[in-house]
């Protein structure tokens, strides 16, 4: 006896340079335990219609690349196991929110455009990054403060769940805001204060509802809302002028400069070279 199953697969096509509007087909495709949506993708596009389109490379939750519409959640295809979403019919679109490609590839620009103006990297004084004397240490604490935000693989699901950015599309939104508070409580990061300007704007973090969609459906465990609702209190501190001050940490661990703290020594080397 088979263990394939005929699943029908509702899929939104729409190609901007032939089609008035979008429209769904209908594909049967035998399904056997352990497919994933991207399995069911591929036979459709090999074996019945080669004109579908979508994006994807890695195939392992790590690109980020094959976010899509599944049953109505923001996900990517190559993690979702059929089974696991329904065993009768599945209904996939593109993902919400973006301007759309073809049939289901999203036009991410908008959110990588956000991203680039929050300044997603370390900022600190020219001259220690061109001519830097050592490194900058990091205790395990102050990793903890922002380590769950740096598993961002820009997918773009939160944004696609995101009820603010549906109504509001200048809303910098959840995935630009999250990283923005990664790298704001960086120690090693001095760049708060400029990146406040953006957060802090109109189209900042205080459009954010709280939801809570964006942080139900990241697939790598991200907590952007938590992320946002930081930064709003943060940036009220500063506002009024009664938060931390701002100073990334300086000390420099290089040769000669001491030894890191319950760090142990690095093994001799096996090869002389």
């Amino acid at each position: 006896m088979s263990n394939e199953k005929i699943i029908k697969f509702h899929i939104r096509r729409y190609d901007p340079l032939k089609d008035e509007k979008p429209y769904y087909r209908t594909y049967d495709v035998p399904v056997k335990k352990g497919m994933v949506v991207l399995d069911a993708l591929h036979y459709i596009r090999e074996n019945l219609d080669p004109s579908l389109a979508w994006r994807y490379s890695c195939r392992m939750g790590v690109c980020g690349s094959c976010g899509m519409l599944i049953n109505g959640s923001p996900t990517l295809a190559c993690n979702t196991q059929i089974f696991d979403v329904s065993e009768t019919e599945i209904t996939i679109g593109p993902l919400p929110n973006f301007k759309i490609i073809k049939d289901l590839v999203p036009e991410l620009s908008s959110m990588f455009e956000k991203h680039t103006k929050i300044m997603p990297f370390i900022v600190r004084d020219e001259k220690e990054l061109d001519d830097p004397e050592g490194e900058f240490y990091l205790s395990s604490e102050q990793l903890e403060e922002f380590l769950q935000f740096t598993y961002c693989i820009k997918c773009g699901c939160c944004m696609a769940a995101c009820p603010t950015l549906a109504t509001d599309q200048n809303y910098i939104g959840p995935q630009p805001l999250a990283q923005a508070h990664r790298y704001n409580k960086d120690m090693r990061d001095g760049g708060r204060k400029n990146r406040n300007e953006i957060t802090g704007s109109k189209d900042g973090a205080f459009k954010c509802h709280y939801a809570g969609e964006c942080s139900r459906v990241c697939p790598k465990g991200v907590d952007p809302a938590k992320a946002i609702q930081i930064m709003k209190r943060q940036l009220v501190f500063d506002f009024l002028k009664i938060a931390k001050k701002q100073k990334p940490c300086e000390k420099l661990m290089g040769p000669g400069k001491g030894e890191k703290k319950n760090i142990p020594p690095a093994p001799p080397y096996t090869v002389q070279g």
